[in-house]
């Protein structure tokens, strides 16, 4: 019988975030497929209780606690410490936890400590054969895997976007505190230093993704480079829609070739074959050439349109839902005018 660990931290307001409900819906969905197992939580933070009252109407058969400032931020060694604490205090065999950075850093360390073993960015779940298994991507996105293991405790980071968030009824927790001896720390969080709305124009929870291609940077029909022009409409597009701004890989790799670039853009904002596979609702490809780096990166986007002077590009033709025959320069211009009246 299995008994299954959802492990989530608070963020900083107490709250549980979006990928950490992602991944209760997804634990919940495991633990009906596998009939008698347990199923308890897991929390990380200050004070945990506001985020087990959130939840409380998740069905658990146990909440399970660790509190402290000290557990407030993240760190690898009192978050490690925290973890393998409730895995332990819960016998857990499945620990499923949302693939964050700060999980994403910390886990594999938990499972090495615990005789475990631990598979990152789990897109699928099932039960068949009597046990547990996990569907994940590799090779760039290009294969699929189904997989099982039967060593335990299994550790599974779900990938954000995958599973829709738990949306149950609050009630009131009965968090069972448990105790974790502090290691000893070397490092002290001040503070966070973070980067204005304004100038954040990487949106993972964003609706909207718009890419940008290499075209925004070649000459026009006027003979010359628009590049001024190219920044204040891809710039006032992000800021209008509050979407989230990626770009092809030849339009990033133009600063090391000595060509002029879009100043705002670097090698975070790539999408593709090699860079990001983001999951957005919509997708908007803008001067965007190629058909491999497209088809990867785009794959878990839900509806992709694109704008494109060449009908017949690779990208365009059965790979994009619509497709817009058209100059994104005037495009986008029209399109940020509409906005600025609404």
């Amino acid at each position: 019988m299995e008994k299954i660990l959802y492990l989530a931290h608070t963020e900083a307001d107490g709250s549980l975030g979006k990928a950490a409900l992602e991944t209760l819906s997804a634990a919940l969905e495991l633990a009906g497929q596998l009939a008698g197992g347990e199923f308890a939580v897991g929390l990380i933070g200050a004070d945990v209780q506001a985020a087990a009252d959130r939840i409380a109407g998740c069905g658990a058969g146990a909440f399970l606690g660790v509190n402290g400032d000290e557990f407030s931020v993240s760190r690898y060694s009192t978050d490690a410490a925290a973890a393998a604490a409730l895995v332990r205090e819960a016998e857990a065999t499945l620990v499923l936890a949302p693939a964050t950075s700060r999980f994403a850093r910390t886990l594999p360390g938990v499972s090495q400590r615990l005789g475990g073993r631990i598979d990152t960015q789990v897109t699928g779940l099932q039960a068949a054969n009597g046990g547990p298994w996990v569907e994940r991507w590799y090779y760039r996105q290009r294969m699929a895997a189904t997989l099982t293991r039967s060593q335990r405790p299994w550790f599974l980071l779900i990938a954000a976007g995958t599973f829709a968030p738990w949306d149950g009824g609050a009630g009131s927790a009965d968090v069972k505190a448990v105790e974790v001896e502090q290691p000893p720390t070397r490092t002290r969080v001040i503070g966070i230093e973070a980067a204005s709305s304004d100038a954040q124009t990487i949106r993972p929870d964003a609706d909207l993704l718009l890419v940008a291609g290499a075209g925004w940077t070649k000459k026009q029909p006027d003979g010359q480079s628009h590049l001024e022009e190219a920044e204040q409409s891809i710039l006032g597009f992000i800021e209008a829609t509050q979407s989230s701004l990626g770009s092809s890989k030849s339009l990033v790799d133009q600063a090391g070739e000595g060509q002029r670039v879009l100043p705002f853009m670097s090698h975070l904002h790539q999408v593709g074959q090699t860079g990001a596979t983001p999951r957005h609702r919509k997708g908007l490809a803008t001067c965007c050439h190629g058909e491999e780096p497209h088809v990867v990166g785009w794959r878990f986007i839900g509806e992709r349109r694109a704008i494109n002077l060449d009908a017949g590009c690779g990208w365009a033709q059965g790979k994009a839902d619509v497709v817009y025959v058209a100059d994104a320069f005037e495009v986008m211009e029209r399109v940020n005018a509409l906005l600025k009246q609404s």
